[in-house]
């Protein structure tokens, strides 16, 4: 598996605040010194209102490059990325064309070489053109540095392809991500199946169409013996299936995005299309079952489905509109305010979650503040308080859900692989 990202001189400089990375123990007042983009030496300083975290990594964002360059690119995407306080970032394969071939990977990697400020994974297809019937050459693309394999955006309706593909995996020592959805029970659907959208009107997209196939994908990969990542859980049954499975010894992970966990049905009232996503956004009892699987560890992952779409393709009526809204620059001001504010995560679990939690699950190096380890460092002002405005996104498109709210909790520094590529 590789990252791709443009080559630069690695920066020296000096850090100091409250160091909290979860995952190594440290919850001290130091000063970092990076030289020549390592972690140099780690010493006592006095107390600041900054708090220095590994960087973050988001495990799935939607770049839409090749073919949607309008709604984003590698070099705006992975701007919007370092805003974010993010070091690394893996991008979907549902582009145009799809990343089913290696010629399609090799073109993006050359790319992201030339354009990317943070380092880029790419995900290739399962099956050739995201269709759900023949198998990519898995091979070939990790070969080529495919960081895992995924039909995201499409489900894999086919059992027999799933397990196929799944032991094709074993092969390439690469994960697969699974999209859980039966399209029969979830076609014509606007909106999670309840109360608000029958009030509404609006086409039902039931948790079943969810559950089902996490329970299939599941029973398919302790089937085979094969790791498998379950993709933006929404559903309470899903968090139970997978807690059950791994009780039971599967080796399954899974991801959640901030809206899942800040959300609930209720705020689709306002019809307005940016609240619109798939998963959709479901009930009370789902989103209490999101954040206890987020503080027990069933969810290792946050995963903002940074999903960017024209202005045009949002600006219609609640059922015309697409799914997806963007994420990277305000996960986790989101995730601080909605949740660590009100006493339901605490902020070590949201850290390790959006950090560590992702990079273990696809095999990459895990951010750390120690000597010698490459610095990837978030630098957040827990104080500072702002509101979310078109005019202040770095990415190409602006559909978010949090539009005109006002947050607490800032990324002001980012340092991914030894560079600062976000300064505030």
């Amino acid at each position: 598996m590789r990252l791709w990202c443009r080559n630069g001189r690695r920066d020296s400089l000096t850090l100091e605040g409250r160091v909290l990375a979860p995952a190594q123990g440290i919850d001290d007042c130091l000063r970092i010194t990076v030289e020549n983009g390592l972690v140099a030496r780690l010493e006592p300083a006095p107390a600041t209102r900054l708090v220095l975290a590994p960087a973050f990594v988001d495990p799935h964002v939607h770049l839409r490059t090749p073919g949607r360059e309008d709604e984003e690119t590698l070099a705006s995407g992975s701007t919007a990325a370092a805003a974010g306080g993010y070091c690394a970032i893996l991008a979907m394969p549902n582009t145009d064309p799809v990343v089913d071939s290696a010629v399609v990977l090799e073109g993006l990697a050359r790319r992201a070489a030339e354009d990317a400020i943070v380092p880029i994974g790419f995900m290739a297809a399962i099956s050739r053109g995201e269709r759900g019937e023949e198998l990519t050459d898995m091979a070939e693309l990790a070969d080529s540095g495919a960081a895992a394999f995924t039909d995201d955006g499409q489900p894999v309706v086919s059992a027999g392809l799933m397990r196929r593909a799944l032991q094709y995996g074993a092969l390439t020592g690469r994960p697969l991500a699974a999209h859980c959805e039966d399209p029969t029970l979830s076609r014509n659907g606007h909106a999670h199946e309840g109360p608000v959208a029958t009030e509404l009107g609006l086409g039902p997209y039931p948790s079943l169409a969810e559950s089902l196939m996490v329970e299939r994908d599941l029973m398919l990969a302790e089937s085979e013996e094969r790791p498998l990542h379950l993709m933006h859980l929404s559903a309470r049954e899903s968090v139970e299936a997978l807690r059950s499975a791994q009780a039971r010894g599967v080796q399954a992970t899974g991801e959640v995005t901030p809206h899942h966990l800040c959300l609930t049905d209720e705020a689709v009232r306002t019809l307005d299309p940016n609240v619109k996503m798939n998963p959709p956004l479901r009930g009370a009892d789902d989103r209490r079952a999101l954040l206890e699987g987020l503080l027990d560890g069933t969810i290792a992952a946050v995963a903002t489905d940074h999903a960017p779409h024209a202005r045009h393709e949002k600006d219609v009526p609640f059922e015309e509109a697409p799914f997806g809204v963007t994420g990277l620059e305000t996960a986790f001001a989101a995730l601080y305010t909605r949740l660590v504010l009100q006493g339901l995560v605490p902020l070590e679990t949201l850290l390790e979650r959006m950090s560590s939690g992702p990079a273990r699950i696809f095999g990459l190096e895990e951010p750390r503040i120690e000597v010698g380890a490459p610095a990837n460092i978030a630098v957040l002002d827990l104080e500072s308080e702002w509101e979310v405005t078109e005019a202040g996104f770095r990415s190409r498109s602006a559909n978010s859900w949090l539009l005109g709210a006002t947050l607490r909790g800032r990324v002001v520094k980012t340092i991914a692989d030894g560079r600062v590529v976000f300064e505030s």
